[in-house]
């Protein structure tokens, strides 16, 4: 028994340092990735849009962000291009992340439809497809109050256009809550879906953490 104890003892004083070690491999991680990032931003003329900050800070604070949400966190990117007015870039570059993370999703719900409903005879690639194209439109809509921008950079095209990243996080958890309505509504829209409403809202809600 006193063996037993011992090693238990062990093993708890081992797992905290176990922990810190593993802390430290990822801080020093992310210093080297943010160096890199930085390094790549000066070689191609990028600078910080919108913001008084530097852009190191700026690229410091995005990663802590992440580093904070975890598995819940999704970083997710916009992109415009020669456009003349910065205001109107920087819109093009929130709908561009919005329509990504859209079809991000579209995506994964494409997958496990076909995966769960081809099992019982069901064409679900083909026969979804207004289903697929509602969903991803309606995250499109729905997304946009849960994209938390993190920072944007800019550059001249030297030719009086500029090119505009924005760089958004968003948090999976409080995302979920968005995807559920796009999908409500777009069942709605589809006959194949509401043929197999119920199976569709089970394995597509236990997919969302909520």
């Amino acid at each position: 028994m006193k063996k037993v104890l011992t090693i238990l003892m062990a093993i708890c004083l081992l797992l905290p340092a176990a922990a810190v070690a593993q802390n430290k491999a990822l801080e020093k991680a992310m210093k080297k990735e943010k160096k890199e990032k930085m390094k790549e931003y000066k070689k191609e003329n990028w600078k910080l849009f919108g913001s008084s900050r530097s852009l190191e800070v700026a690229l410091l604070s995005h990663y802590d962000k992440l580093t904070n949400l975890g598995d819940d966190g999704r970083e997710v990117m916009g992109v415009a291009t020669k456009f003349k007015s910065k205001n109107v870039g920087h819109q093009m570059a929130i709908n561009n992340a919005c329509i990504t993370y859209s079809q991000q999703a579209g995506s994964s719900l494409k997958g496990r439809v076909v995966s769960d409903l081809s099992g019982d005879g069901v064409n679900a690639e083909t026969e979804f497809d207004n289903f697929y194209a509602a969903y991803e439109r309606l995250v499109e809509k729905e997304i946009k109050g849960e994209m938390q921008e993190s920072y944007s950079i800019i550059r001249d095209n030297g030719d009086g256009t500029f090119e505009l990243q924005s760089y958004f996080i968003v948090s999976e958890s409080a995302a979920s809550k968005a995807r559920i309505r796009a999908l409500e509504n777009a069942m709605k829209e589809s006959e194949a879906a509401q043929r197999h409403a119920e199976k569709i809202s089970a394995f597509v809600r236990d997919g969302f953490a909520e």
